[in-house]
């Protein structure tokens, strides 16, 4: 059984809101001095705080697929490195072989000392980066048969900084070799700046209320987590049940695509949940492998979506879960040099799937049906000459993804991007977009009939139409669920598939490959259509009045609404 904290309930309620505190500032940071649009504008970062013992503490705000597990592997690499680290030190990481989630997730690491020299704790920001010197432009290289052809400069917990001055070897290393350095530069000062402010704000912290207490408090606060965590579990059903989420195939996969089974064991006498991951295909030749901490955290992010949502997020809770890899699986832990480039995304989506929709199949009223695969065209890597300056641009845009699966207890959010993401990025202002890149957004919103229908139903389907303004653009994206939809569960619906498309000058439509390079040029459009969600229940069941609703808006035909959800609306309304 877990062990009762001894902290009063209110100073457990505050202490924990002051560290998620720290961790908002530091996200603040980043949200407000970020230079590319990935984090300034779609905000795909994450901040947290790892104890001394490598365990996660706070992760407020930040995307699951970022934080749940990846911090604790990466402090553990940093102080294998770096034994005898120090106050002003700072290093660089972004190897997926020593914790890091994909290359593109370049992240400062930063340990935080009290004034007696003992290492208390460790600051993480982690920012996606538009690009990290890849042999294409981009950080998303779907078809790269390893890290070689991938090209990415990798640091495995590299020291950036000493005495709180960098290293400036590292600096011109990754300004000579990345395509945007000046773009590269503004954010890897945002990072470290979110960094400095975490570890100003713990040192004061600590000396506030005393080391010791905040020693003893995180103690508690875990033993607390385990503790809500233990009674989700209890209210879970016994059993095993197993998913299969196929993704389609891409370059370097099996032409049938790659099934990914989730073995869920729900043992609620003891409090354990596990997931078991290894009966899966090896790592394949693209970029497509997980990295072990994505592997870990794509289990776990299914797990949480299902229970009660009030369980913290921390390593107090993740005690309870036992997420089973091997070694040289495509969901798993990979070797150099396999490719880890789309570790956050494609794959690791098809696991959370594969949990939340196992658990879905041990009772009613738990559980989530598969949310929608990505990553469609409006999520793409862009990349150019801008005609109005004669400078290059690399970035990449986030002009809309739906996507989003039902509950057992609620309608999807629209749009939650993905899985992993969690809703956590936003969606990019075209105005913005048009102000920073020679880019042209012709029209975005929703498709009719598209959602996961159910008593719940998934999001629908999202599309953009956009293309360059006044010069070539290059997009790079990797589509998943063209073929593969997003299944329902206990009953509900499929959501609409992917799918995109050129638009030449003249408006002929031109078949475009889910994963691959596709170069516009001015007048050309590349059409996006985004998944939409599964359903969770029986369509029948929906409340009436929220089909009605759903038809008034025109989320629906009457035919829908007639045919799958059995309504028919009279002329009286």
């Amino acid at each position: 059984m877990p062990v009762e904290q001894t902290t009063a309930g209110v100073q457990l309620s505050i202490l924990s809101n002051r560290l998620n505190g720290i961790v908002r500032k530091m996200s603040n940071t980043l949200m407000r001095t970020g230079r590319s649009g990935v984090l300034a504008m779609a905000r795909d970062f994450s901040c947290c705080i790892v104890t001394a013992g490598d365990e996660l503490l706070a992760a407020a705000e930040s995307l699951p697929i970022h934080v749940l597990s990846g911090p604790d592997l990466m402090a553990k690499s940093m102080k294998a490195a770096h034994p005898k680290f120090k106050r002003g030190d700072a290093f660089l990481h972004n190897s997926p072989y020593h914790g890091c989630s994909h290359p593109a997730d370049h992240t400062i690491l930063v340990p935080v000392f009290d004034s007696s020299g003992n290492h208390r704790f460790t600051v993480q920001a982690k920012a996606h980066q538009a690009d990290i010197g890849n042999s294409i432009p981009t950080t998303y290289f779907g078809s790269a048969r390893d890290v070689y052809e991938e090209g990415a400069l990798i640091f495995p917990a590299v020291q950036v900084q000493k005495n709180y001055e960098n290293i400036d070897d590292i600096i011109r290393m990754c300004r000579l070799r990345i395509r945007v350095p000046d773009q590269w530069w503004g954010d890897y000062l945002a990072m470290m700046g979110a960094a400095r402010i975490g570890e100003r704000e713990i040192i004061e912290l600590g000396e506030e209320i005393g080391w010791d207490e905040l020693e003893e408090f995180v103690s508690d606060w875990f033993n607390y987590s385990e503790l809500m965590m233990d009674k989700a579990i209890r209210a879970v059903p016994s059993g095993t049940a197993e998913h299969i989420s196929v993704h389609d195939p891409f370059p370097g996969t099996p032409e049938g695509g790659i099934p990914i089974r989730s073995v869920v064991t729900v043992n609620n006498k003891t409090s354990r949940i596990s997931i078991d991951l290894r009966d899966n295909p090896d790592c394949l030749p693209c970029g497509l492998n997980l990295s072990e901490s994505c592997a870990r955290t794509a289990a776990m992010v299914g797990v949480f979506n299902s229970i009660d949502h009030k369980v913290p997020k921390n390593a107090g809770s993740f005690r309870r879960l036992d997420v089973h890899l091997r070694e040289g699986c495509i969901v798993g832990i990979p070797k150099h040099p396999t490719s880890c480039s789309v570790a956050t995304t494609n794959i690791a989506d098809r696991v959370s799937n594969g949990v939340q929709a196992a658990i879905a199949d041990l009772g009613e009223g738990i559980g989530m049906a598969e949310c929608g695969a990505i990553n469609p065209p409006a999520a793409s890597v862009i990349s150019g000459v801008d005609p109005r300056n004669g400078r290059s641009y690399v970035n990449q845009v986030f002009l809309g993804k739906t996507c989003g699966a039902a509950s057992s207890s609620a309608d999807a959010w629209q749009t939650i991007s993905h899985v992993g993401n969690g809703g956590m990025c936003f969606m990019d202002s075209v105005e913005l977009d048009e102000l920073r890149h020679p880019i042209f957004v012709e029209s975005r919103g929703f498709i009719a009939d598209s959602e996961g229908a159910g008593r719940f139903c998934g999001s629908r389907s999202g599309f953009v139409v956009y293309g360059p303004r006044g010069g070539t653009m290059d997009i790079i994206y990797n589509s998943d669920g063209n073929i593969n939809g997003p299944k329902g569960v206990r009953g509900g619906g499929m959501g609409a598939c992917a799918h995109q498309h050129k638009i030449n000058t003249n408006g002929d439509r031109v078949e475009v490959p889910n994963c691959g390079r596709v170069t516009l040029q001015d007048g050309e459009m590349i059409a996006s259509y985004s998944c939409g969600g599964g359903g969770y229940g029986q369509p029948f069941d929906r409340d009436p009045e929220l089909v009605k609703s759903d038809l008034l808006e025109g989320y629906i035909s009457e035919e829908r609404a007639l045919k799958v959800y059995g309504l028919n609306i009279n002329n009286s309304g």
